[in-house]
Formats: C-alpha cells, sequence, structure tokens
C-alpha cells in the first residue's frame, strides 16, 4: 500500500484528488494521512469527502477514513474503474448542505471513466462557480478543450447554477468510450506555443440579481478590451439560482490553446471592478508573460499529461506551490514524468509508456 503524506508541499485538497484519480485508473492501493494538513481547518471537507465516495463508487473500493473531517483514509480499489450513471451531491455530505465545488469531483473522477469499457452519465450537485475552484465555464471552454487534444473527449452542460453559500447547482457530464488508448509520435509538438490571439469571449452573469449588473460587467470589460486593440465578445445575461451570484468570465483562444479568467462579485465590489480584475489578469498573461499555460491549467494539466506518456513542455504562467505539489503526487505513483525548470517556468514531460 503506497503511503502519502497529506502535509507535503501545498498541503490541500489537491492531494487528495489526485491520488484518489491515479489510484482508481492504476488498482492502487494508498494510505493518506495528515489529509490537507497545511489548512486551517485539516481534514476531509463536503467536497473532499464526496470525491472520496464518487471514487469509491467508480472502482468498488473498500474504504477506511471516509467522514467528515478525516485526517486519515485508506482506499483500496477492487476493481478497474467502471462505466455507469452516476449522481452524486455535494450537499449530502454535510448537515445543512454545502456549496462544495462540483468541478472538483469532476475532475477526480473524469479520467477514471475515461478507462472504463463503456460510455459514462454523470450528475453532481453543489457550488458550480465557487471560490478557489474552477468554475463550470472554465472546465467546458478551458480545460476539456484543451485535454481534448490528448484525446480526451467529455461533454459539460449546466443543469443549474450554484453559487455559495447554498449551492444548490447541478453539472452534467457525459463520457464516451474510448476504444484504445491513442499512440503518439515522439517528434510530436503540444503547446509549444499559444500562437496568435483569435478572440476574448466572455460571460458576464447576474444570477438572482438585478440585470444591469450584468450588462455594466459587460460594457467595462468591452471598453477596456477595445482600448488595448483585443478582439472581443462579451454577452451580459441574467439567470436564476438558490443563492444571488455574479461573475465574469473569460476565455482567450489562442491558434494552439486557451487560457481563463474568471472574477466573482462580493458585497461591496462594483460591477465595474470585477470586470477591471477579469480584464487585468488576462492582459498580465496576454502582454506581460510569453506562457502558453495560465497558472490554473497548468496544475490541471499535469496528471492527463502524465498519464498519456507523450513528451512536450509546459510553458507556464507560473509554477505554483499547488502545481509543484500535484507533480509530487503524480511521480508518486508513476515514477520521475518531468523535469522542472524554475527560471523559466517551464515543465519539460519525458515520453514513456502510458
Amino acid at each position: 500500500m503506497l503511503t502519502i503524506d497529506g502535509t507535503y508541499g501545498e498541503g490541500g485538497g489537491q492531494i487528495i484528488r489526485t491520488t484518489l484519480t491515479l489510484a482508481s485508473i492504476l488498482n492502487q492501493s494508498f494510505s493518506l494521512k495528515n489529509i490537507r494538513g497545511k489548512r486551517k481547518t485539516p481534514g476531509l471537507a463536503a467536497q473532499h469527502l464526496t470525491a472520496v465516495q464518487a471514487s469509491a463508487m467508480i472502482c468498488d473500493a473498500k474504504v477506511t477514513g471516509d467522514t467528515l473531517g478525516s485526517t486519515q483514509l485508506t482506499f483500496s480499489p477492487q476493481s478497474s474503474p467502471q462505466a455507469g450513471l452516476y449522481g452524486f451531491d455535494v450537499a449530502q455530505a454535510r448537515a445543512g448542505g454545502s456549496a462544495g465545488a462540483t468541478s472538483l469531483v469532476l475532475q477526480t473522477i473524469l479520467l477514471p471513466l475515461i478507462y472504463a469499457a463503456a460510455p459514462s452519465e454523470v450528475t453532481i450537485r453543489g457550488g458550480t462557480h465557487v471560490a478557489w475552484s474552477p468554475s463550470f465555464h472554465y472546465l467546458r471552454d478551458v480545460y476539456l478543450p484543451m485535454v481534448a487534444q490528448l484525446d480526451i473527449q467529455a461533454t459539460l452542460t449546466l443543469a443549474a447554477w450554484g453559487w455559495y453559500p447554498a449551492g444548490e447547482g447541478e453539472i452534467r457530464l457525459e463520457v464516451p468510450h474510448r476504444k484504445a488508448q491513442p499512440s503518439f509520435s515522439s517528434h510530436e509538438l503540444l503547446w509549444e506555443s499559444r500562437g496568435s490571439l483569435q478572440v476574448v469571449s466572455g460571460l458576464a452573469i447576474a444570477s438572482s440579481l438585478p440585470a444591469h449588473i450584468a450588462q455594466r460587467m459587460q460594457n467595462r470589460a468591452t471598453k477596456l478590451l477595445d482600448q488595448a486593440d483585443i478582439p472581443n465578445t462579451i454577452e451580459p445575461r441574467r439567470v436564476r439560482s438558490v443563492s444571488p451570484g455574479a461573475g465574469l468570465f473569460l476565455v482567450a483562444k489562442y491558434e494552439h490553446c486557451r487560457a481563463g479568467f474568471c472574477i466573482l462579485g462580493k458585497k461591496g465590489k462594483t460591477s465595474e471592478q470585477v470586470a477591471e480584475e477579469a480584464v487585468q489578469k488576462f492582459l498580465t498573461f496576454h502582454q506581460k508573460s510569453k506562457a502558453v499555460l495560465d497558472e490554473h491549467l497548468t496544475d490541471q494539466l499535469i496528471l492527463p499529461m502524465a498519464l498519456s506518456g507523450r513528451s512536450g513542455v509546459f510553458y507556464a504562467e507560473k509554477l505554483s506551490s499547488h502545481t509543484l505539489t500535484n507533480l509530487w503526487v503524480v511521480e508518486q505513483f508513476l515514477g520521475p514524468v518531468a523535469r522542472v525548470n524554475k527560471k523559466n517556468n517551464s515543465i519539460e514531460f519525458f515520453q514513456r509508456a502510458a
């Protein structure tokens, strides 16, 4: 049984999710200690517990320590990932409900289901646009188009918006059957450069809030992007949800890659400030960095890239502690998969058997 220390590096929830994904795919038992040991409130929170339960269901795992707040976990898969019709609700993991991130549960189980022998459909309820996690729109418009280049195909739809504190959003995932592991030649280059910028598309959302909030975000963002000579198309939209929420979601579509930039609204922050922060995040990436991958995408692509077995270099906007910790977890299962160069913020992946 592999033993993983949850206090390593960044010491947060990513260690749990990556460990669960790899254990499910590789049929590898593990013991995880000191779960989220560097967080103010250590142990399994609602979204982490839901990810554990979802992974256990997919590979029929025997589990101990799968309780809210647990700092120790053992996980022993009894089968390879099984396709099926699944439903998970983060709110059921904690009395009084939870707006825990549906996106983080999804990213834990997506790759195992890719390896299953038949198609799967998954419904996940909880938070769809919450802090400290990729939003639904980031997953659909940035993450999935990027992993599609690694032959990871999936369709994601939004059935209900879920904001903090109530959550009660719903996303639906469809994973087709992949008949064979793809074969990549050693000379193929992936994400060597981002290429020319095609357009910045965006969605300004006012959820159970006045429509002028979305319109003001759109107006300000469009003005700033126009001033910078950036082609753009931003849609203001008013939607309904249990808890009110607002945000601006920008997607930069380049010739070879995509990058995403999101700012959520909150009390005391004007619509114009939300737009300014989101646009500034994009402009910093676009004008002041030669990176191909935004900071968060770098972290999220490590696992699918390592599993693909192909070589390539990630030129990252930033090599965060989160990213380096995630790479460490992957290498506990797979051995050395990449070389890190902190001088130019790059990760070079070795070609290896997938």
